[in-house]
């Protein structure tokens, strides 16, 4: 427990590739605690970091999953932040990777958007709001 506080500590370094090893090292984890270092990860603008929570959050796509729930429950209790994150992953597209992702839907964040987004949509039984624009 004492190294999974650690990487989550080192997940908010200054150097993306320190924050990406030690993501690594968390972003399968299932604890309840860990989720929101992972989720505000998603709002980042390195593309390997997003890439790396994607590998992380294989579980996420299996309907029982504990990390399924784990995701979905942080989310339905925290929407503002879950808001704020989304925000951010448009920002950053925006700013960055336009050029490269024309159309938003297609950035490897908004495919990380959508994976939690349905989480929270499993765990409330009801829609989820979008703070994206439209593809």
């Amino acid at each position: 427990m004492q190294q999974a506080i650690l990487h989550c500590l080192y997940s908010r370094h200054s150097d993306g590739l320190v924050r990406q090893r030690h993501l690594e090292q968390i972003a399968s984890s299932d604890e309840p605690w860990v989720v929101p270092f992972v989720v505000q990860l998603a709002g980042e603008y390195v593309l390997e970091i997003l890439e790396s929570i994607q590998h992380g959050l294989s579980d996420l796509s299996s309907k029982r999953s504990a990390q399924r729930l784990a995701y979905g429950d942080f989310i339905a209790r925290n929407p503002g932040f879950f808001a704020r994150t989304e925000r951010r992953v448009v920002s950053y597209w925006s700013c960055y990777y336009r050029w490269k992702f024309p159309v938003l839907g297609t950035y490897p964040g908004c495919h990380l958007l959508e994976l939690l987004r349905a989480t929270a949509i499993d765990r409330t039984g009801r829609p989820w709001p979008r703070h994206t624009p439209p593809d």
